[in-house]
């Protein structure tokens, strides 16, 4: 754990020396919001829903971001129950004193891992499956950002962030791959109900 928070530790010194300023103390915190509640993923799950093209992708998307909810809010947060980088709790094996910037508000909760980085990574990781570049491409540049973002505006540890696109990565995976074969189950099921109702 020690190696743990010295690897941390460095991360935010590094960002702080050399990534903190004007520009980016504006750009980040807006960044980092777009990833609340993982609105900016809902709204575009929402969109998909719209094209029958896509509309799948749109269920996946919902999928992948119950999954990252549910199991990181009440299996892996509890379980690991790291606090907060602003806590004090956090580095007093190490005696340094963390600057907390206060771009953003401090969040509630635990730390481990970065819910905005896993629902992020879930969501946009989906969006591979639909082969095309100018779709799926955007949404990973975002989640990066987002994650990014996190470290930036010190509301989680690089750790946090690491572990949230390994988790969201595996969720969004498994989203795939449950409605790929429940949705023509479901669909085959709707198309029998109907051909008997006509009948």
């Amino acid at each position: 754990m020690q190696h743990v928070l010295d690897f941390d530790w460095a991360v935010f010194q590094f960002v702080e020396k050399y990534l903190w300023g004007p520009f980016l103390d504006i750009l980040m915190p807006f960044i980092t919001r777009l990833g609340d509640g993982g609105i900016i993923w809902i709204v575009l799950a929402v969109l998909l829903l719209f094209f029958k093209k896509y509309r799948k992708f749109g269920i996946m998307m919902v999928a992948a971001l119950l999954l990252s909810l549910l199991i990181n809010d009440n299996i892996l947060k509890p379980l690991i129950n790291r606090p907060r980088p602003f806590n004090p709790e956090a580095w007093k094996t190490l005696e340094r004193a963390f600057i907390y910037p206060e771009l953003v508000p401090r969040p509630h909760g635990l730390s481990f891992p970065s819910g905005h980085t896993s629902s992020s990574f879930a969501a946009a990781v989906v969006l591979i499956f639909t082969g095309k570049k100018r779709i799926y491409i955007p949404p990973l540049i975002l989640a990066f950002l987002i994650a990014f973002s996190r470290i930036y505006v010190h509301v989680h540890y690089c750790t946090d962030v690491l572990a949230g696109m390994v988790v969201g990565t595996l969720y969004g995976l498994l989203a795939y791959l449950l409605i790929a074969k429940l949705l023509p189950l479901i669909q085959e099921k709707i198309r029998v109900k109907r051909e008997k109702e006509t009948f």
